[in-house]
């Protein structure tokens, strides 16, 4: 999952975005309102994480302008106006929640997945290609009945080679899902990433499920068997 946090305190946002990362999110920040309205436009987000006092355009313009042009992504807006009427006023211009500062980032964390999981209730948690079974909020892989124990980095390359099956995901499009922008990824990261996983998913059985195409990227071959 990719969230992007907009938000101009940068402790606040060095912690928000550490936290996220080492729960499994890609994690993208901005610190102003017109960075973070740059981004948000980006459908690739899964949430956004958005504080309503920012400089260069406040938190709840950015909002109402994103809802104007149809963006859905849900947003989760963090706040020192704890008032109701700004409460009424955040939801009302679009906010898919609302959370008051100090804030708690067990609490934070848990509406991040209400919302996530709120957003992808119209969809099939479990993704499969042949034997090969991802569930996205168990976040667990299996072989057949075999479980597949994979890193919270590996699961999420997995997971986007399987929302895109018979696809070929060059390298850059994988490293833009699943890595944060701030992270210095080395050249060959994702090759050992995909390297890992072919190896634990052949010690459960399933070898041959991704393939490489070269000079292209990889691809997971739907028609595993």
């Amino acid at each position: 999952m990719r969230v992007l946090v907009v938000e101009d305190d940068a402790a606040i946002r060095g912690f928000l975005v550490r936290g996220l990362t080492e729960e499994g999110f890609a994690v993208d920040q901005a610190a102003d309102g017109e960075d973070g309205c740059f981004k948000a436009v980006d459908p690739a987000y899964d949430l956004i994480i958005l504080d309503l006092t920012l400089p260069k355009k406040d938190g709840m313009t950015l909002l109402r302008g994103l809802r104007s042009q149809g963006m859905t992504t849900p947003v989760l807006v963090l706040t020192a106006r704890d008032a109701v009427a700004d409460r009424i006023r955040g939801l009302d211009s679009g906010a898919d929640d609302y959370l008051v500062k100090p804030f708690s980032f067990d609490e934070l964390l848990a509406r991040t997945r209400a919302l996530l999981r709120r957003a992808r209730s119209r969809f099939d948690p479990v993704l499969r290609a042949g034997p090969l079974l991802l569930d996205r909020l168990s976040r667990t892989v299996r072989w057949r009945e075999t479980r597949v124990d994979l890193s919270a980095r590996e699961f999420a390359v997995l997971e986007y080679l399987m929302q895109h099956p018979g696809e070929v995901l060059s390298r850059t499009r994988i490293y833009e899902h699943v890595w944060n922008e701030q992270m210095e990824v080395m050249s060959n990261t994702i090759d050992v990433h995909i390297k890992e996983i072919r190896h634990k998913l052949a010690r459960a059985g399933g070898e041959g499920i991704i393939g490489t195409v070269r000079g292209a990227g990889y691809r997971l071959e739907d028609g595993a068997c």
